[in-house]
Parts: structure tokens; sequence; C-alpha cells
């Protein structure tokens, strides 16, 4: 919703009231004692950008400048919100999940009156700052979480590939096959983007470089992953296919025309793939967190062997709720999980232990969506043949910054490969 708001608040409201333009303002101008204040609310900020007298297409500044903070309205109010509500989880789990109606009325209650508030210093300015360190703490959360997911991913496969081996000898192999084949598919994607990025955005050196170092990096770690133990390929190709995207939203952000030659209309498709990555990131992270609760060593119970018989070797009564095991398949822990119950706190609610650092990823998340919708808070003057060309998210300021999450991504996947050779004392599963 949050999400939604921002979009709408930074193509059709801000540049609508800033410009004095389209029938929102119209509905503002014709509320008797609103229209004034909403105007320099927004406004006053953004004057030193509008350049209508000198050049009516300069009057795309003042449109980006209101659009950005159109943004940082919701996003700041959804921030809050989250913090306040890792705090209120923090001390008592259940108030995670309750009074969610009064909670949606009151957020976008909050929203409204957002709209009579001026853009600095709350907006433009402090939030501004917050949402930039917010963002960074979670660039770095999202290229461990992306990670996990790929090695979890080959984990998965591999698994289902034994389940299936123990019903019946060799029907694991399609699995197999289909880690194989989609090893093959993403590389060839990765190759593919590699060819299209040499292709269509190499007409200058820094680009040229970008695609280079990162076609560099992907058979670096690759090369690393088959010399070692470590990893999977399969791994490896989605790494592949996740830098080249990234590569690619590098370019695509460079204000220089001659570079780019997207530049001039709005990276829809690339802010579609940023807010997809995060919302799987976000789904990973509530998973991971619910599913510790879950396997926690605090909710198992013991296994039984099929041989019926006790530690001192007498019999012992069967329980059908517990699981039977081969005495070599047993786990040296003799532990498994149960599911009958959940851990819950004095008053009666779930302990829920994870919810709170959950709100805290919300409200970077918060932080994240508002620096890629509006290029990291800048407004840059674009030129394209000496054309002016609108697109808050293009700026250099971007470009560094994917440009940082792309090589933590390949340093911190590297280091899952060779860690374990440093250290093959230590534990790093």
């Amino acid at each position: 919703m949050a999400t939604a708001l921002a979009l709408w608040f930074q193509y059709s409201l801000g540049p609508a009231i800033a410009t004095m333009d389209g029938f929102l303002w119209d509905f503002y101008r014709w509320v008797p004692g609103i229209g004034k204040t909403v105007y320099h609310a927004w406004y006053d900020s953004c004057e030193v950008y509008d350049h209508s007298d000198a050049d009516e297409d300069a009057q795309h500044l003042l449109k980006q400048c209101a659009g950005n903070a159109g943004v940082f309205r919701p996003m700041f109010v959804a921030f809050l919100f989250f913090v306040v509500q890792s705090i209120a989880t923090y001390v008592q789990a259940g108030l995670n999940r309750e009074a969610w109606p009064a909670k949606f009325a009151m957020y976008l209650i909050l929203v409204a009156a957002t709209v009579f508030f001026n853009n600095s210093p709350w907006y433009t300015g402090v939030f501004l700052w917050i949402a930039r360190f917010g963002a960074t703490i979670f660039l770095l959360i999202q290229q461990v979480i992306l990670i996990d997911i790929a090695y979890d991913w080959n984990e998965d496969w591999i698994d289902r590939a034994d389940q299936q081996d123990r019903l019946t000898y060799g029907s694991g192999s399609t699995w197999l096959h289909a880690i194989v084949g989609t090893c093959v598919a993403f590389y060839l994607l990765a190759l593919t983007g590699i060819g299209m990025l040499y292709h269509y955005f190499s007409d200058c050196s820094e680009n040229t470089w970008i695609i280079t170092l990162t076609l560099i990096g992907m058979i670096a770690f690759t090369a690393i992953q088959l010399s070692g133990t470590d990893g999977s390929l399969l791994t490896s190709s989605i790494m592949s296919v996740y830098v080249v995207y990234l590569a690619y939203s590098m370019v695509s952000k460079n204000p220089d025309g001659q570079c780019n030659p997207q530049l001039g209309g709005n990276d829809t498709w690339g802010i579609a793939i940023g807010l997809t990555l995060t919302a799987v990131s976000l789904a990973w992270t509530g998973f991971s967190w619910t599913a510790e609760e879950r396997l926690n060593v605090d909710n198992v119970q013991s296994a039984r062997s099929v041989t019926g018989l006790n530690s001192s070797g007498g019999p012992i009564g069967v329980n059908l709720d517990q699981p039977f095991l081969d005495p070599e398949d047993q786990p040296a822990t003799g532990l498994v999980t149960e599911s009958d119950s959940a851990p819950t706190a004095a008053n009666g609610h779930l302990a829920g232990t994870g919810l709170w650092k959950l709100n805290v990823v919300m409200a970077l998340i918060c932080c994240f969506v508002a620096m890629i919708l509006t290029g990291w808070g800048t407004i840059t003057v674009i030129k394209e043949d000496e054309n002016n060309a609108a697109n808050p998210t293009v700026g250099r300021v971007n470009m560094a910054m994917i440009g940082i999450s792309q090589w933590t991504a390949i340093l911190l996947y590297v280091w899952t490969l060779v860690a374990p050779r440093m250290f093959p004392d230590r534990d790093f599963s």
C-alpha cells in the first residue's frame, strides 16, 4: 500500500500541486483555506528548480522535486509505523497481530495529513538522510538473503532427489537433471545479458568497464566454486544472473545520453524487478524467522528406534506420536521437531521473538523503496542531445549504490566459498 501511494504521489499528486495543474490541484484549490497551504507546502522547497520562465522544458525538474517529496510522505509514515510496531512487538509479541483495521485506518489518516506539511525539513531533510542510511543497511542484508536463497534452492532440489531415491532407486535423477538444466539456462541467460549489454551500452568507456568487471567477477566466483567442494553450480548460475541484472541496472542509470540509449523514459521494468526482489527478500526473511521458531531445539522430542529396545536393552512401549527410525538412520542428537504446540508467553500470546526483527526489516525496506524510486533523493539535470530528460531514478549516486550492491554480493558469495577452506575447523553451515 505504501509503495502504491508513493508512486501516485510521485507521478500525479506532487507534480500537479507544484505546477498548479490537473484535477487534483483543482480539487485542493476550490476547498476554502486549503489550496494556498497545500501549494506552499509542496512548492516552497522546490522553487529553486522552477525555471519555467526561461525554459518550459525545464519544468520537469520542479516536477521531479515535488515527486520525490511525494514519495517521502507515505514512506516516512510507513517507516514510523514499523519502528513503533517493532518496539511494541518487542514488548508484547501479540500486538503484531491485533487491530490491523485500525492500524490501516490510522496509516491512511496520517498519510493524508502529510499533504499539508512542508517538504522541508521533515521529508526532504530529516527522512531523506534516515532513508539513505536505512537503505544502505538493507542493501547489505538483501545480498545476504539472496545468497541464502540461492544456496537453499540447490539444497532443496538435492534433498528432493535423495527422497525420491529412497523410495525408488534412480527416480531422483529427475531433480538432478532439473538442477543441470537450470544451471545451463541461467548461464546462457547471463552470457546473453552480457552480450546485449556490450551491444547496447558500450559506447563509452565507463559502461564498458562495468560490463567487463561484471563478466570477470562472474567467471572468477564460478572458477572458485568449481575448484573446491563448497557451493554448487546452481548457486553460481543464480548469482551470475543476479550480478548481470545489477550491471544492467547500473548502466541504465547513466545520466550521459551518449552512454545510455534508454535515457528519457522511466525505467518501469527496473523498478518492478527491484521491488520484486525486495518482496522476495521480505518473504524469505519472514519465512526464515518463523521456520527458526518452529525448528527450535526447545520444541523437540526424542526419536524412537524400530528395534523397540530402550537404551538399557529392555523393551519399550509403543507411542505412535513418536517417529520410528532405523538404528543406522538415527541422528546423533536423537531429536526431531514437534509441531503440536508453539511457545507461548505468560499472557497467552505467541512468543514470536523474531517478529520485532521482521518489523525492523520492514522499516528498512521503507527506506530502500524511497531511495530506489527517487534515485537516492537526488535531482539531476540530465541531457540527451542537449535536451533534458526526466527520470528520477537516473543519476551517478544511483549507479554508485547499485555498484556497491553488486560487488558486495560477489564478495560475500566468494567468502562463502573460501571461508571453509581458510578455516576448516569452523562450522559455516
